[in-house]
């Protein structure tokens, strides 16, 4: 079952900066709790964090803005 609550990270800064966003990410995917997800903004289809988090037994949903960006759910069914 899809969690009701999403943390929001928006990685946009992050990159604009010219900092990789992965660590950023990562941190929040591990802490979350049962019933929780991570919904990470983006400005771009983050197609090998999809990947990654997928093997990881992440499910996820991604929908484009209309300001351009992506947004991209993460969460573990089993949680």
């Amino acid at each position: 079952m899809k969690p009701k609550t999403f943390k929001v990270l928006d990685v946009r800064p992050i990159i604009a900066e010219g900092t990789e966003p992965f660590s950023a990410i990562r941190e929040r995917i591990d802490a979350l709790t049962p019933g929780h997800g991570l919904t990470v903004v983006a400005p771009f289809l983050p197609a090998p964090l999809i990947e990654l988090l997928k093997s990881e037994g992440f499910e996820s949903t991604m929908e484009r803005r209309s300001d351009g960006a992506w947004t991209v759910n993460f969460w573990r069914e089993n949680s």
